[in-house]
């Protein structure tokens, strides 16, 4: 398995074409993998062996088209995404025994591109978290270096790309969830558009900011992925009616006279130097290729932990408001009338930062504070994505680190929130300004990963992708293996 897990998905593609290996195969030796480093990483929360296996027989059986790149391959399944008669529990013990009656769209879009999903990826609780570690089931843990978190809320899509276990995960991004432990871990993680992609099926945390998207170990994959799950979906209001290009098509490494941003602030105090230093690097690293580089301004991103907090905290609160005891999820047996059903259900059910959250948000929305706390975080939002805007008048793309740190170690910050909450000061203000963002493997520091981050303007992931794959090619960094695959840890 280890030459495999190695291959990317046009290699392993021409494999299956060419009947060097089938689908059945492929999707064997991918659950080999999964149980040979599956005690070290902690990825799966639920596998889904027999069903893939039966698939994958099915998929082999009409045989594979030359033309769909991604028939047959396995892909991995972030625990908020609903999935049909296929456990789905947000990592919560609210939702430990829920089987939903229906598919997510991107789901829907998995099985038409003939892709084998092989499991549901643990995760911080509803998403919430930056580490894997508020997590009800267990601790994922980094696939570098076992002692360090994955990241998060999508650690688990990170940590099982990474570790080898699949070629291609989903993962979803409120304030950072998919490109901060795409950096931990050393893959490439793409933050689409809002709007890009569909929510539909994706169990909310706060409904203007979730995004789904793909994590892959190289650039090429990831734009092979996202083309495949994006498209306009009546069944979200807030999906945008905009044409998909083949993000893998364009290429070509050329980035001359491209226009690049690097904010001042994103380079300032908190950053390590390690961190500092690869970002750094990496613009010499355009700069090399024929793009220019001038340092910018983004004055109001200090402001995104306060406003994103306040914004996400309030919409989940409204959002986890369905889960009440009563139709679906945990019910509490300590009950003797309704208000006990309620409360003690989700006193029982919730962890302790999801609890957090919730009054947090209830207290933003309340009476007397609306103005003070919500309000005016919707405000400033508006003055952080006019921010992007004046610079996006005159730069192609805004680069910068995706994380401050690399990866801390396990139970470093769990208990110290606002520590917690700065990890995703650098990836916050492109949520808010419903901007792409992706982290590209970008250097190392302390042995660990760096995460380089592309933002581009809105729709435009094919010139963030072109950019990636530039420096991409000029780097080995995505090339580097962890220990776990008979790496080095660099």
């Amino acid at each position: 398995m280890t030459e495999l897990v190695s291959k990317s998905l046009e290699e392993l593609h021409g494999m299956l074409v060419a009947k060097e290996i089938s689908a059945v195969d492929l999707t064997a030796e991918t659950f080999e993998q999964i149980k040979a480093t599956e005690p070290k990483v902690d990825s799966f929360i639920t596998l889904n062996e027999s069903n893939a296996m039966a698939l994958a027989k099915a998929i082999d059986e009409k045989g594979i088209s030359e033309s769909n790149v991604l028939a047959g391959i396995p892909i991995g399944i972030k625990d908020n995404i609903v999935t049909k008669d296929l456990l789905t529990t947000a990592a919560s013990k609210i939702l430990a025994n829920f089987e939903p009656i229906y598919d997510a769209t991107v789901m829907e879009k998995v099985y038409q591109a003939d892709m084998i999903p092989v499991g549901k990826l643990n995760m911080d609780e509803f998403a919430m978290g930056a580490s894997t570690e508020t997590s009800y089931f267990k601790k994922t843990k980094n696939a570098w270096d076992h002692t360090k978190v994955p990241g998060g809320s999508s650690g688990g899509s990170a940590a099982a790309v990474a570790a080898g276990q699949v070629p291609v995960s989903l993962g979803s991004d409120t304030g950072g969830s998919i490109r901060q432990p795409a950096s931990f871990n050393g893959i490439v993680g793409m933050k689409p558009t809002y709007g890009r992609v569909s929510r539909f099926g994706l169990i909310a945390f706060a409904s203007s900011l979730d995004q789904i998207g793909p994590m892959t170990r190289s650039v090429k994959d990831n734009a092979l992925a996202l083309s495949a799950i994006s498209g306009f979906d009546a069944k979200d209001s807030t999906s945008a009616g905009v044409a998909v290009p083949d993000f893998a098509a364009g290429l070509t490494g050329d980035i001359k006279g491209m226009k690049v941003a690097l904010p001042k602030e994103y380079m300032g105090e908190g950053i390590q130097p390690g961190v500092r230093e690869a970002v750094l690097k990496a613009a010499e690293t355009f700069r090399a290729l024929g793009a220019t580089v001038e340092e910018v301004s983004l004055p109001h991103s200090k402001y995104g932990v306060s406003v994103y907090y306040i914004i996400a905290s309030s919409e989940a609160s409204s959002n986890l408001q369905r889960f009440d005891g009563i139709r679906y999820g945990y019910r509490s047996e300590n009950v003797k009338n309704l208000d006990d059903v309620y409360v003690n259900s989700r006193s029982e059910g919730f962890g302790e930062e999801v609890k957090r959250r919730i009054m947090l948000g209830t207290f933003s929305l309340s009476s007397g504070y609306y103005d003070a706390y919500f309000k005016k975080a919707g405000q400033v939002r508006t003055l952080i994505k006019q921010d992007f805007d004046k610079v996006f008048a005159d730069y192609d793309l805004i680069i910068g680190p995706a994380s401050p740190t690399v990866a801390f170690g396990l139970g470093e910050n769990i208990n110290d929130p606002i520590t917690m909450y700065m990890n995703d000061i650098l990836t916050i203000p492109v949520n808010l300004a419903g901007l792409p963002g992706m982290s590209v493997p970008a250097g190392f520091s302390e042995g660990l990963p760096v995460g380089l981050q592309i933002i581009g303007k809105h729709f435009d992931e094919a010139t963030m992708y072109q950019a990636a794959y530039a420096f991409e090619q000029a780097t080995d960094f995505h090339t580097k293996k962890p220990v776990i695959l008979g790496g080095n840890n660099a």
